[in-house]
């Protein structure tokens, strides 16, 4: 069922085949049992608060493992691993599959930010917070500081960046809202690919709209729940914004845990809810972005364009910016380790992924287009529909790249996966296909025939200039 059902839940139920109704029977009792037991998920996230307490802080009290530790006996190592080899690449597998379950039970990062909310000044939620363009800033700024400052081999960089987080996350729950995530809902770092990837998972929290229609209006009591992630929960349609908490199940016997297509949200609700925002993170972020900030330390461009200017600034006598770096908080700053950036590191560390982010960006872009004229004129909604039929090539892309940084762990203690090459290979392919079926139901939606082969064909180009992108990184450098 969705929100846009029109019939009753029972009548719903009755079409749906039998083994399908125990599986949505069994999904509705699990998500009755999150709001009933919520308070087990409370304690299980001050567990994990207080985990991620340990690892984020302690190792950057401590000083840098020698070439003789191994992850299972240091804990630098240990919770480098922990953040960029597990958690990072697997929590995005999991949006994938059950949406948005990790921000609602889970997330240290949102359970402090909602704790801290009890005590709020109760502030209005000013208009630069709910500022749109949010997600991709937000993601772009992390992704890039990252880069700069090394995060994922130094300790240090971890405490800035998810410290800094977490803290900014609390400021604004003690400043904004009540009992709400007002951060998780607005400017979360990760919210926003969060929010494109969960579309597609096969479960979610589903609105029966016509059983919310006819229940009577609860007065208080235990009907009542709080959205704290501030989800519309009576209009909600999509699995993007909500945390799969579990607190609104069962509600006027009207929302319930439930089985869907993997495509429905794309290609059924997408189109109703045009949104430049996720358009830019996908074709600017996650498709162009993080291409950049991956390849960068393998291709051969930067190590061409560094020689270049290193010569062209040497022959006009100005050596400072391959002479300087800065604090280890702005660039890579390890001499005892030989690992420093100086400024003209730096510099075009910055350069290498705002190229890639314009140059691919605007190419996708350009593709994006062909394949909505090609429906028969231009249009921006179309235009945004078809970007959203990216979404798993876009997600496949970031995973590869983030689990690299898990192989590269596990190489370093002599622990080698097998098949890796044909894993990736298997993954950017069924990820390319799933992009262009998904093209295929949206520009079915529109038109058949030659128009509706060449959206669909456009899509599959955009793909496959997002996996050239992974083979240059896996295979080529």
């Amino acid at each position: 069922m969705s929100a846009s059902t029109t019939a009753p839940a029972s009548l719903a139920l009755s079409r749906v085949p039998p083994r399908r109704s125990v599986i949505d029977g069994a999904l509705a009792r699990f998500g009755d049992g999150l709001r009933r037991y919520g308070w087990i998920i409370r304690a299980v996230q001050w567990l994990i608060v207080a985990v991620y307490a340990v690892l984020v802080i302690v190792p950057a009290l401590l000083p840098l493992p020698d070439n003789a530790a191994h992850i299972w006996t240091n804990l630098t190592l240990a919770a480098q691993f922990a953040f960029w080899g597990i958690w990072w690449p697997f929590v995005l597998v999991s949006m994938v599959l059950v949406g948005r379950a990790w921000c609602g039970v889970l997330c240290p990062e949102g359970a402090l930010s909602e704790f801290a909310s009890r005590w709020s000044r109760g502030y209005a939620v000013p208009r630069w917070i709910t500022w749109q363009g949010w997600p991709f800033v937000a993601f772009a700024g992390t992704t890039v500081y990252g880069q700069m400052t090394s995060v994922y081999g130094y300790p240090k960089p971890v405490l800035a960046v998810l410290g800094g987080s977490t803290l900014a996350a609390i400021v604004v729950g003690l400043l904004y809202g009540r009992n709400k995530r007002v951060w998780c809902r607005y400017l979360c770092p990760v919210n926003g690919v969060f929010a494109v990837l969960s579309k597609l998972a096969p479960v979610s929290f589903q609105v029966d709209s016509a059983a919310w229609a006819v229940s009577p209006k609860p007065v208080g009591g235990t009907e009542s729940f709080n959205c704290a992630p501030l989800v519309p929960v009576k209009t909600m349609r999509g699995a993007g914004a909500c945390h799969m908490c579990g607190r609104c199940s069962g509600h006027r016997g009207a929302v319930r845990l439930a089985l869907r297509s993997p495509n429905h949200e794309i290609v059924r609700v997408a189109g109703e809810e045009p949104s430049l925002d996720q358009t830019m993170l996908i074709l600017f972020g996650m498709l162009a972005l993080a291409v950049g900030a991956f390849q960068w330390s393998s291709s051969p461009w930067y190590v061409d364009a560094k020689q270049w200017a290193a010569t062209w600034l040497i022959e006009r006598g100005t050596t400072w910016p391959l002479e300087h770096s800065a604090p280890w908080f702005v660039l890579t700053n390890y001499p005892d380790r030989n690992d420093v950036m100086t400024l003209l590191d730096g510099g075009l560390l910055l350069a290498y992924i705002g190229a890639a982010t314009i140059v691919l960006g605007l190419a996708l872009s350009g593709i994006v287009a062909l394949a909505t004229l090609s429906l028969g004129g231009w249009s921006l909604r179309r235009f945004h529909h078809l970007t959203q039929t990216l979404i798993p090539v876009a997600g496949c892309g970031v995973f590869l790249g983030l689990s690299a940084l898990t192989v590269t762990f596990l190489r370093g203690d002599g622990i080698v996966i097998p098949y890796v090459a044909e894993i990736r290979t298997a993954l950017l392919a069924g990820a390319s296909l799933w992009s262009v079926w998904l093209a295929w139901q949206v520009a079915g939606l529109a038109v058949g025939g030659v128009r509706r082969v060449a959206a669909a064909a456009c899509i599959a180009g955009a793909a496959a200039l997002s996996v050239a992108n992974w083979v240059l990184l896996f295979w080529i450098w």
